[in-house]
């Protein structure tokens, strides 16, 4: 009785995988298009501030430990597939209310295993959305990323929009 219980109210957010699934799917499509149609390293101009641009990533974010000497690729793939069993199993927790954490986690696990795939198979992560100002160039990013920002920037949000603890113990019981 107590698992039909706890089932009713957790267990239900597993539905929002197909999200997941279509970050990743539309991550390594324009990835696959960048590739067939860029020329590696030359910006082909969209609007003012903002290019393609093929740049390949061996690091990680604002290409960290880049220029590592490949042992990071591995530590990535290894970090992302962590991050998202903790990812996957948080989400099988949340309580059925929670649909907005529930999103943002699905955003972050697609954005990482989308990045993931580039790492296996490619040896870099594929990045071409180019943002610059001037002479100052925002590092080029994917879909992937994008992604995993706005997952980041709704779990801050729902964390502040969630009411504070009323001091009650989590189980209903005094």
């Amino acid at each position: 009785m107590a698992a039909a219980m706890e089932e009713q109210t957790t267990g239900t957010k597993l539905k929002w995988l197909w999200l997941a699934v279509l970050v990743v799917a539309i991550d390594l499509g324009t990835k696959a298009m960048a590739t067939a149609m860029l020329t590696y390293g030359h910006p082909v101009p969209v609007m003012p501030m903002f290019n393609f641009t093929l740049l390949h990533n061996t690091g990680a974010a604002f290409s960290f430990l880049a220029d590592a000497a490949g042992w990071q690729r591995w530590f990535f793939v290894a970090l992302a597939l962590v991050v998202s069993v903790v990812l996957i199993g948080w989400l099988k927790k949340l309580q059925r209310h929670e649909t907005w954490s529930a999103i943002a986690i699905v955003l972050i696990l697609g954005g990482a295993l989308g990045n993931v795939y580039d790492r296996v198979v490619h040896g870099y992560v594929v990045d071409f959305l180019h943002f610059y100002w001037q002479e100052w160039h925002f590092p080029a990013f994917n879909l992937a990323d994008t992604a995993i920002t706005i997952g980041a920037a709704l779990m801050i949000l729902e964390m502040f929009r969630k009411p504070a603890d009323s001091g009650k113990p989590a189980n209903g019981s005094e």
